[in-house]
């Protein structure tokens, strides 16, 4: 692949759903081992994007293009694409072990290569002390780490991350995003990182887009996105302003 070429290249996507349209000609172009995140309001098209460029939606129109390879006709399981949702989704039947363990043992990996892997993913996720706990075991935040490990452990080219802090309480979302961009750079992932929330995608993206009404916008810096009147945070910070001002008066 061409070293300047996008890692992930999506062209001109459109859906519709009975007619209504919910993609309009989206395209957008992503470099390795970076992480987009696209900020939108519920119902905005976001998951609809993803489920596109992982297989699990056919597009009515448009290319999708990862490393340089045509996705549209690859099959979901053989895009190399893992896509997380708000919901872990565990193996209730299995440990914490077993559960991160098992991409490596669909795909025949030797056992003490499996044993290697698993407990090195264990430790970076900070589970190595819940190794034989059932899911049900588990806080949100734990179960979420036991899902990433199981997508990480498999070395995807892609990660499709679906607002999956969003059902966690405020201290356990703002550990996990700490422990995301961690272990992003330690594995060095290639992400797009939805989100309805601003603060959110300002901290995880490295690259900035926003979504409206199935029209996705791209950014060329966060300091574009920042200063952007379309993208809210100009009014955020004015609202903390105020609420500064008004504190010191009183």
């Amino acid at each position: 692949m061409n070293a300047d070429a996008a890692f992930l290249e999506v062209r001109n996507l459109a859906k519709a759903f009975k007619h209504e349209p919910v993609l309009r000609r989206v395209s957008l172009a992503l470099q390795a081992h970076q992480t987009l995140s696209v900020l939108g309001r519920s119902g905005c098209g976001k998951t609809t994007l993803l489920k596109i460029i992982a297989g699990l939606v056919e597009p009515d129109a448009g290319d999708l293009y990862l490393e340089g390879a045509r996705l549209n006709e690859i099959a979901p399981q053989r895009r190399n694409i893992v896509y997380l949702y708000q919901e872990a989704l565990l193996f209730s039947h299995l440990n914490v072990f077993e559960n991160i363990a098992f991409g490596l043992r669909l795909r025949k990996v030797p056992n003490e290569t499996v044993k290697t892997k698993v407990g090195e993913m264990l430790e970076s996720l900070e589970l190595g002390a819940h190794r034989r706990k059932r899911p049900e075991q588990l806080s949100g935040g734990q179960r979420q780490r036991v899902a990433f490990g199981r997508a990480l452990i498999i070395s995807p080219a892609l990660m499709l991350l679906d607002e999956p802090f969003s059902n966690l309480d405020a201290e356990i979302r703002t550990s996990m995003q700490q422990l995301f961009k961690q272990v992003a750079r330690r594995f060095s992932i290639t992400s797009i990182f939805v989100t309805h929330d601003l603060k959110e995608a300002l901290i995880m993206g490295d690259r900035m887009a926003q979504m409206s009404a199935g029209e996705l916008r791209s950014f060329a810096s966060k300091e574009e996105f920042v200063h952007d009147p379309a993208t809210g945070v100009a009014t955020e910070l004015g609202f903390w302003d105020a609420l500064k001002a008004e504190h010191i008066v009183l």
